[in-house]
């Protein structure tokens, strides 16, 4: 109220010295600032995002003793449509939107006993649609920021494979493909920030939920005592977490209206000097970061080299290494010129000491349908880094938004400790509390990224922004160790192509005019497509490639900074 009273005292002493000052026939050309903006109207936009769902697969056989949620990170891509009403500060409002997606994960299911040999499914959404209702409210400067809830229905379509792992020689290899259209519903919420007359953007989060049809499974070998279980089918839920960077452009405005007619939005007081996002000169940015996060790594070993066709779905051995809780700091910066080119980077390295590995084997021709080791993790270490180049197309004192292409590297190793079967006790494994280390694997990636930044003051001190960036080509090494053999074995691991997103956002508040504090969150996932290990021991190695790995990381948590702002 207090920074209306002096903005609107200030515009009315203006206008009368320049009344006294000009000639009545230039009184016309004066344009009263706009004082309070509508959000009334037609909008239609783009956005981007990304973000990870879960596809659950129910078990024909009795109740599963491992896996059946199969994790599926996701970028997406699309547009909206919508029409806002404004009564007061309340908004309210309908929008249509729809996005592609570029989405794919795998994981055991239909697993009940070690008994039996279990299934790899795979799953992945490739569109969405969403139709919602939103109810806002603007508020803040001259409510030019609106926060909103959204509600309505959502249709995805999703497609995947239900394939039955090693099998043994001489037995017909099944599987069954699924791809189907889905209604369901979304929940979300989001703020947005009016950036001109015809411009707004916004940071939204949203939750969907789907119920899934059934979907054949094929029939499945049991071991010992042999014998054949029938095909059946599997019931199929899903569920996705997303965020979103949008910019909309509203209808009915006019095309030549890039400014808000010379008002400024937030006025300055002799006591409070609001932060300056973009101004014609050099600026710089630069601070640490805190961040709190959990890993997960996965490594598909395929049949092929066992006389299975060509195809790398089918798998003698998993290793999933999850629940890897860590905490790593990372200082980070931004360099901003007078022309709207940027640069920034961030670099982290950080440790983790726990964390479980769960290895999977699918042997039939040893007498073991399948068996599930269970260990920890210990000694983990992770170091990463992203490095950018951008320009702001939307720039001005209290926002920008930009392009952006760039690099991230992604390192990590631990070591496992101990082994307990828990799904086919004739395996041999160790006894209870002998925890020496029987294995390790090291890991590093390496992307390009191709993405969205936008940053807003949403008030005087408060500061959003999020970065939205997709990897559309991966790169992996790796090595995994087996201590525990009679001569002690590695795997030298490749892969490529394949994808990847990443995405974060951050809430900060302005100290000082420089000096800042916030809180963000982050989700990173890297995947590959082409294959390629090397089975060696002190022998030497099994040719290149002898058998097939697919590859895929997930790291994500919360964060927290502090930065202090050259102008």
């Amino acid at each position: 109220m207090r920074s209306r009273t002096i903005f609107c005292g200030a515009t009315t002493i203006a206008l009368v010295a320049s009344s006294a000052a000009k000639p009545a026939d230039l009184e016309p050309q004066l344009k009263l600032p706009q004082a309070v903006w509508n959000w009334s109207g037609g909008y239609i936009g783009g956005h981007a995002g990304g973000g990870y769902g879960r596809t659950s697969f129910s078990n024909p056989h009795g109740p599963s003793i491992y896996g059946g949620i199969v994790d599926t990170p996701a970028f997406l891509a699309g547009g909206q449509i919508g029409y806002n009403w404004q009564n007061n500060s309340w908004v309210f409002g309908i929008e249509l939107d729809a996005s592609g997606a570029v989405s794919e994960g795998t994981n055991t299911c239909l697993a009940p006993s070690g008994l039996v040999v279990s299934a790899n499914c795979k799953a992945g959404p490739s569109l969405f649609a969403t139709g919602t209702g939103r109810v806002g409210y603007a508020f803040g400067a001259l409510g030019h920021t609106l926060a909103y809830l959204k509600a309505g229905l959502a249709w995805q379509n999703n497609r995947g494979d239900v394939v039955n792992n090693f099998e043994g020689r001489g037995l017909p290899q099944e599987k069954t493909h699924f791809d189907y259209g889905r209604v369901g519903g979304i929940i979300g919420l989001g703020v947005e920030q009016a950036l001109t007359p015809a411009w707004s953007v916004n940071v939204e989060y949203d939750y969907l939920h789907f119920d899934g049809p059934s979907v054949a499974t094929a029939s499945t070998v049991q071991l010992p005592p042999f014998a054949i279980l029938p095909a059946d089918t599997t019931s199929l839920t899903s569920n996705y977490h997303i965020g979103k960077i949008g910019l909309n452009y509203h209808f009915g405005v006019d095309p030549e209206a890039a400014q808000w007619s010379g008002a400024p939005l937030y006025a300055k007081s002799a006591r409070s000097v609001p932060p300056i996002f973009y101004a014609p000169a050099w600026s710089f940015e630069g601070g640490s970061r805190l961040w709190l996060s959990r890993g997960r790594f996965q490594w598909d070993h395929s049949a092929f080299r066992y006389g299975r066709p060509e195809d790398p779905s089918i798998l003698v051995s998993r290793l999933t290494y999850h629940g890897l809780d860590g905490l790593s700091g990372e200082l980070f910066g931004r360099v901003d010129s007078p022309w709207g080119v940027f640069l920034k980077s961030n670099l982290g390295i950080g440790g983790f000491n726990k964390g479980k590995m769960n290895d999977e084997d699918w042997l039939p021709h040893k007498g073991r349908s399948y068996q599930n080791t269970l260990s920890r993790q210990s000694n983990g270490r992770f170091t990463y880094y992203t490095a950018d180049v951008g320009y702001d197309f939307l720039r001005d004192t209290n926002y920008t938004i930009g392009g952006f292409l760039g690099w991230t590297y992604y390192s990590q190793s631990s070591d496992t400790i101990g082994c307990v079967e828990f799904a086919n006790p004739r395996n041999r494994c160790l006894k209870p509390g002998d925890n020496r280390i029987v294995g390790s694997e090291d890991t590093q990636w390496n992307a390009p990224r191709i993405g969205l930044s936008a940053e807003t003051l949403l008030s005087e001190r408060w500061r959003l922004n999020a970065d939205v960036a997709y990897l559309p080509w991966t790169y992996f090494i790796g090595r995994d160790n087996h201590l525990l053999r009679d001569e002690t074995t590695f795997i030298e691991q490749r892969g490529s192509g394949g994808g990847g997103v990443q995405i974060e956002g951050v809430l900060s508040y302005f100290l000082t005019q420089h000096i800042s504090v916030g809180v963000g969150g982050r989700y990173w996932a890297m995947w590959t497509k082409k294959r390629g290990d090397s089975l060696c021991s002190s022998s030497g190695c099994i040719g290149d490639p002898s058998v097939f790995g697919k590859y895929s990381m997930e790291r994500w948590g919360t964060f927290f900074q502090a930065s202090y702002k050259f102008d």
